[in-house]
């Protein structure tokens, strides 16, 4: 592996585009030739579940758009990924189905895009496909691996074929990594955007639930449901998180949400001034000794930058928060609400149904099983009234949010807290609150494990809404590590 550190991708591109060196339609074929090179062929990747046959034409009147002079959006020309359960429909994107990895919503066609795909083609990016992802965003079974969907199959990590991809965004985040796209949008209800970064060694940022619209989007929870976006750089995250954010009418947990501009933020002088905590019990502390060097390159790199580094910072709640039941009560009924919303021609109108056809199925649908599934279907009444979840709900705020995270930022002053990997995700995902990933590379792996090498990141954690700051900590403590490396593709 050769250290490549954050690129700009984007930046660099649009650069090309306006010097005449590439063209979108040039981009698009080598996207496509590195698909059929590396994702099909050779190291069989796995990350691409399909790719929208109109992207050549979309292509080609992006190009013509450029040499007329024509208004063009920030993104204009970047090609982009979307994972398996966002929407597109209509006449820009109804080509493709949107199945969540699922044999039983294969011929599952929206009928409108997805917000947040309105927003991307609005920008001038390229839409090229979709990506594999585990099913359900792995809310079908105990036991399935990271990357698996009965519909995909098992998406592959392009830095060693042993390493696990991690969760349901995997397809995204592997795409990104072996050089497919320049960014692709994830999902994540509780860490499923920060784990596939740190597992593919990639960027990543999780919004705040409620600054980018979740309707079209194949659900698990309403209170913690979130897309974002992965990339090679936080720079580039930043770029398309910008264009996606914003209020939905129909997503009322985005009415009032903030339009960010994080060019201002994009400094390399970013750390300065900055307190940063970092927890250490029930996190850094749980990642044994072999992560001891890591914790001091953090340390090293944030006080280099000029930022003020409280250590210990602990979440007096660490030890409280344990499974909760909240997504279980929760599925049942944004699943339904969302297949009632695809119309009377979808192929599941229900949770009952897709539950049936999974069974009608059950050597190619239900190799791991669909416990949660039913679960979700027998033990839940589908309404958000019921006594327990209320509970569960509230104690989820006040251990994540009110006596958490909140506390622990407003008791020692800070800005933001920084977790090894993803082990905050689900006190940040419970609150509602966003992160960033950040790559610090691999690292020699265990004796006696599967793969040679582990990855290594960190994850800066804020408050509601506090992407700004957290992009302008997590972009300058980037170009002082610069621990991105590319696969050995």
């Amino acid at each position: 592996m050769r250290p490549s550190g954050p690129d700009g991708a984007i930046r660099r591109l649009l650069d090309a585009y306006r010097r005449g060196e590439t063209t979108v339609q040039d981009e698009l074929a080598r996207a496509f030739a590195r698909i059929a090179a590396i994702d099909r062929a050779g190291p069989a990747l796995n990350t691409v579940l399909r790719v929208d046959p109109d992207a050549q034409w979309t292509a080609r009147r992006l190009d013509a758009e450029r040499r007329s002079g024509a208004a063009m959006g920030p993104l204009h020309g970047v090609p982009v990924f979307l994972k398996d359960n966002v929407d597109t429909g209509g006449p820009a994107g109804g080509s493709m189905a949107t199945s969540a990895g699922a044999l039983a919503l294969a011929d599952s066609f929206a009928p409108a895009d997805a917000p947040l795909v309105r927003r991307l083609r609005a920008a001038g990016a390229l839409i090229i496909g979709k990506t594999n992802m585990t099913e359900l965003a792995n809310y079908l079974s105990t036991g399935m691996p990271g990357g698996y969907s009965s519909l995909g199959g098992q998406v592959v990590n392009p830095h060693h074929p042993a390493l696990p991809v991690s969760t349901s965004s995997s397809g995204s985040a592997a795409a990104v990594a072996a050089g497919l796209c320049p960014v692709a949008i994830g999902t994540e209800t509780a860490g499923s955007i920060l784990v596939p970064a740190f597992a593919n060694g990639i960027a990543g940022i999780k919004p705040t639930v409620g600054l980018v619209s979740r309707t079209g989007i194949v659900p698990i929870s309403f209170s913690q449901d979130t897309a974002g976006p992965l990339a090679r750089s936080v720079e580039d995250a930043a770029r398309v998180l910008a264009v996606i954010a914003g209020p939905d009418p129909d997503d009322a947990a985005t009415h009032g949400a903030p339009a960010f501009d994080f060019r201002p933020h994009l400094r390399r002088d970013g750390l300065h001034g900055a307190r940063i905590g970092i927890p250490r019990a029930g996190f850094w502390d749980e990642q044994g000794e072999g992560w001891r060097d890591t914790r001091e390159q953090v340390r090293a790199a944030l006080r280099e930058g000029g930022a003020e580094v409280v250590d210990p910072a602990d979440v007096a709640t660490h030890d409280r928060i344990v499974w909760s039941p909240v997504l279980l009560y929760e599925f049942k009924a944004a699943m339904n609400a969302y297949l009632r919303r695809l119309g009377p021609g979808a192929p599941c109108r229900t949770l009952a149904d897709l539950i049936a056809f999974n069974a009608a199925h059950a050597q190619a649908a239900l190799r791991y099983g669909q416990v949660w599934l039913l679960r979700a279907e027998h033990e839940t009444s589908g309404r958000m009234d019921e006594a327990a979840y209320l509970d569960a709900r509230a104690e989820d705020l006040r251990l994540c949010r009110t006596e958490g995270i909140d506390a622990t930022l407003e008791r020692h002053g800070l800005d933001a807290l920084v977790f090894p990997n993803g082990s905050g995700s689900s006190v940040a995902a419970r609150a509602g609150y966003p992160s960033v990933a950040v790559p610090l590379g691999f690292a020699p792996a265990a004796a006696g494990s599967a793969a040679p090498i582990e990855p290594r990141g960190v994850m800066f954690t804020g408050t509601a809404f506090s992407e700004p700051t957290l992009v302008r900590i997590a972009h300058a403590f980037e170009l002082r590590t610069r621990g991105r490396v590319s696969p050995p593709l």
